[in-house]
């Protein structure tokens, strides 16, 4: 018998009950996908998937600390569950004692819902959303445009046991749509991306329209050579450097004078002032429409998670709080080490404490002397120095001059050089926070909302040949 056709509580316990270990965490992540491509104003493929994946982590004290041994594996059979938790088992024995090591997690009220049956997507949550695809499919024909792209919803629900006797489940939909609007030579390209739960609040009428502007603003081309520019960063910009600086935000790595996070001469910059705007950049697992696990799901250790911390509860938690770093990420060991509070990372990410102009106001009050760009959207960002969090990177898909409070042109691409540090630094206005996508990271998060900003400065440190 299939150990996909039991439940996955039932996995679970079982799982435990097999574990001869001192200690024992299982994970169960019951996924299932549903998604829609399209090119050329035409639905091309489209399809449902399920699965499962378990990972049991098995913990084994000896007289110089205490090991960990992780093992994940898809489409475990009942046949292969005990071999399952002994190779996890195999693996802590032969391990050196965990650096992270701590006592697993107790004393967390068990999920009412931990032995219901997993949620799962189907075809069914496009119902609303593909009758306006085809209709922007029409629109874009006869308006001299090609839209390429895909919708894809993922709904996971993890379980996970320990042997100290928490049980916990959570339920975690994520919705991602991309959109490409072509000129038909394919000279001119515009992208747009929306992140959802149910896409109940999508609506690619309206993108497909966005986008039909940026490619009219397109047919006029100006070149620009490299240097530094008052630009406009729309929200996914936005989210796409930011969530870089919260995966380089490691309290341990700061204390150890390793980030720009490090304060001179040691410790620290948990106090320091990185904005003179009165943003609050902060994680909250019940944000509306951003909901995230309210408690830590680690696959495996290394850099700030930790296998042991498997159950703790996550909190609201502001990262930079009215400009000024409040926190750094950390485990349990890592928080014991630095001094510093037990702060997780969290699934989303949000920016707020700007005024509530959107971007097109924003472009509508840009009259200053000497050219501004607009862009669309950050590509192949990668770390330069973790010093200073310097990031270089491309844009991609539309930069747009923008002369008088218009927009008036298409700008070639750059490459840049900044530091998402540097740029709260810098700021001089953040508009209004809004639910976005970030391009670059979608892949691995996705669950933000941000604000445009205006950079006086922002350095585009290259021209680029990229559409």
């Amino acid at each position: 018998m299939s150990a996909r056709t039991n439940k996955p509580h039932e996995i679970v316990e079982q799982a435990l009950a097999l574990s001869r270990a001192d200690g024992c965490v299982v994970i169960a992540d019951e996924h299932s996908t549903a998604n829609l491509r399209w090119a050329g104003n035409a639905l091309t493929t489209n399809g449902v998937t399920r699965g499962r994946t378990l990972t049991v982590i098995a913990t084994v004290d000896g007289k110089e600390g205490t090991a960990s041994g992780v093992v994940s594996r898809s489409a475990v059979t009942a046949r292969e569950l005990e071999p399952l938790v002994r190779a996890a088992e195999s693996a802590a024995r032969g391990a050196e004692p965990a650096e992270d090591a701590q006592p697993l997690v107790v004393d967390v009220p068990e999920a009412p819902d931990f032995t219901d049956a997993p949620a799962e997507t189907s075809s069914a949550v496009f119902a609303d959303f593909a009758p306006a695809l085809g209709e922007s499919f029409a629109r874009a024909r006869a308006g001299g445009r090609e839209l390429y792209g895909f919708a894809n919803h993922e709904l996971v629900s993890t379980y996970l046991g320990t042997s100290t006797g928490l049980r916990l489940r959570h339920d975690q939909p994520t919705g991602t749509l991309e959109l490409n609007a072509k000129s038909p030579d394919h000279t001119r390209s515009a992208w747009a991306g929306r992140s959802t739960r149910d896409f109940k609040d999508i609506d690619p009428g309206a993108l497909d329209a966005e986008l039909a502007v940026r490619l009219g603003w397109a047919e006029r081309r100006v070149e620009l050579p490299a240097g530094r520019y008052e630009t406009l960063l729309p929200p996914t910009a936005v989210a796409d450097l930011l969530i870089y600086q919260l995966w380089s935000a490691s309290g341990r790595d700061a204390a150890e004078g390793r980030t720009v996070f490090s304060k001179p001469g040691g410790g620290t910059r948990v106090g320091d002032r990185l904005s003179e705007l009165p943003l609050t950049l902060r994680s909250d697992p019940n944000e509306p429409g951003l909901e995230c696990s309210p408690f830590v799901v680690a696959h495996s250790s290394g850099g700030d998670q930790s296998v042991f911390d498997n159950g703790l509860p996550a909190h609201a938690t502001e990262w930079i709080g009215q400009g000024v770093l409040r926190h750094l990420t950390t485990t349990r060991h890592s928080a014991a080490l630095t001094g510093l509070p037990v702060a997780p990372a969290l699934g989303n990410l949000i920016l707020d404490g700007g005024n509530d102009r959107s971007l097109q106001d924003m472009v509508a009050d840009t009259d200053r002397g000497g050219p501004c760009l607009l862009l669309t959207c950050l590509w192949y960002i990668r770390e330069v120095d973790p010093a200073t969090l310097l990031l270089t990177g491309l844009t991609r898909d539309g930069v747009y001059l923008v002369e008088n409070g218009e927009v008036t042109g298409q700008v070639n691409n750059f490459r840049f050089n900044e530091s998402p540090v540097d740029l709260l630094r810098r700021a001089t206005e953040a508009g209004r926070t809004e639910k976005t996508l970030p391009r670059e990271w979608s892949d691995w998060f996705t669950r933000a909302a941000m604000p445009a900003l205006r950079i006086p400065d922002f350095n585009m440190s290259s021209v680029s040949q990229g559409v």
